[in-house]
């Protein structure tokens, strides 16, 4: 059996005095995909923060491989183009990667040399998701990737996870709308 690419082992995590999680036990391995759920509040962001390492307060163990992270918020400069934001991120890998090739496949051909700060919110997060195909890193994990996408979006959103896992990675998505996918593990944090 292949080795997981996600390891949470009996993790805890209080926040402003509130419990959120507690004896946690989770492993991600190759071609899996886990679906966070959960009421707002109920600690799915928080979570993916604790493995990313951004909140480091929590007790137990988080064991991960190489990581990309797509928070709730975009994450798009929007002084740059969208060509210049992966540019951006490519140089923090090192992928070689096409960042045309990807921002076209996300639905943003001609608008590759437009400033973010002239797009729309849809357009932003589909940066986002371009992000996904140009740095290369077997486990995703992703906080709220619909919001602010359309039909079309959300069915680019599901393709690209079936993909990827298809093609060995793994997926740990935060979301209060369901994934739709077959073989989705569901993780329910919080509430009944």
């Amino acid at each position: 059996m292949n080795s997981p690419l996600l390891d949470i082992t009996d993790v805890a995590c209080t926040r402003e005095g509130r419990e959120l999680f507690a004896h946690l036990n989770l492993q991600v391995r190759s071609g899996e995909c886990v679906e966070l759920t959960g009421p707002n509040g109920s600690g799915k962001s928080t979570l993916l923060r604790c493995i990313t390492g951004l909140f480091p307060d929590y007790e137990g163990s988080i064991v991960a491989s190489s990581m990309l992270f797509v928070g709730h918020r975009p994450g798009v400069s929007s002084l740059l183009t969208p060509v210049e934001n992966l540019r951006w991120y490519q140089g923090l890998t090192d992928s070689v990667d096409n960042a045309l090739d990807a921002l076209a496949r996300v639905g943003l051909s001609g608008y590759e040399e437009v400033r973010c700060q002239n797009l729309s919110a849809g357009q932003h997060r589909r940066v986002c998701l371009a992000r996904l195909l140009v740095c290369q890193a077997p486990l995703w994990l992703l906080d709220e990737p619909f919001t602010a996408l359309d039909d079309s979006g959300h069915a680019l959103v599901r393709e690209l996870l079936v993909a990827h896992c298809a093609q060995g990675g793994a997926v740990v998505c935060a979301t209060h709308q369901p994934l739709g996918l077959a073989d989705t593990v569901t993780l329910r944090l919080g509430g009944s």
